[in-house]
């Protein structure tokens, strides 16, 4: 999903690492965890890691942002993204394949499924007065390629959908995410999932 949009595009980078050590932070998965937050899905505010899982060759990056309702300072928990190394070798740089999703899921559709516009997004979500926005993302575009916001939601574990009108470059592959916020920060919790078009 990020920041490559195919192998071939990840070997052209570790190409250029190896013979000028260019873009090192592609080595880092909780940079990549937060540059993807941050730059490509615009959610500024989720501004820190707060803990950090690997194994083998994924990475389970928590990040989450502080809140003055925050009196221990561990930060609120935003998401857990999933990371893989992409590509052989020591070099490998790391690429943003989802979130773990505890209280807010996408659902449908599934991650890796072909899709075409208007797509249906769903999933489930735990919380009160919720206001659910969705976007989508395609790399090589600065702005979303589809956006829905203002969805109302909230219960325990209850299912949530939208429809997204996409105008993206096919073919390709998009990222869908979803936030919730409002509360506390602008975005508290959010989830993605990747497909194709």
């Amino acid at each position: 999903m990020w920041p490559f949009a195919t192998e071939a595009d990840a070997t052209a980078w570790q190409q250029s690492y190896r013979e000028g050590g260019h873009q090192p932070w592609r080595l880092d998965a909780a940079t990549i965890a937060l540059n993807f937050t941050q730059q490509y899905l615009g959610y500024t505010n989720v501004d820190r890691v707060i803990v950090t899982q690997f194994r083998a060759d994924e990475a389970w990056i928590t990040v989450g942002y502080d809140s003055p309702e925050d009196a221990s300072g561990a930060g609120h928990v935003a998401a857990v993204v999933h990371l893989v190394r992409f590509g052989t070798g020591d070099d490998a740089p790391w690429e943003v394949v989802g979130t773990e999703d505890r209280t807010l899921s996408i659902t449908a559709p599934r991650y890796g499924s072909q899709v075409r516009s208007p797509v249906t997004v769903g999933g489930r979500i735990s919380g009160v007065d919720e206001s659910l926005d969705i976007q989508v993302r395609q790399l090589g575009n600065e702005r979303p390629v589809g956006a829905v916001g203002q969805i109302p939601a909230g219960g325990i574990d209850t299912p949530w959908s939208a429809t997204v009108p996409v105008t993206a470059s096919c073919p390709g592959t998009m990222t869908i995410a979803v936030a919730t916020g409002g509360h506390v920060a602008d975005v508290e919790r959010f989830a993605v999932t990747g497909v194709r078009c």
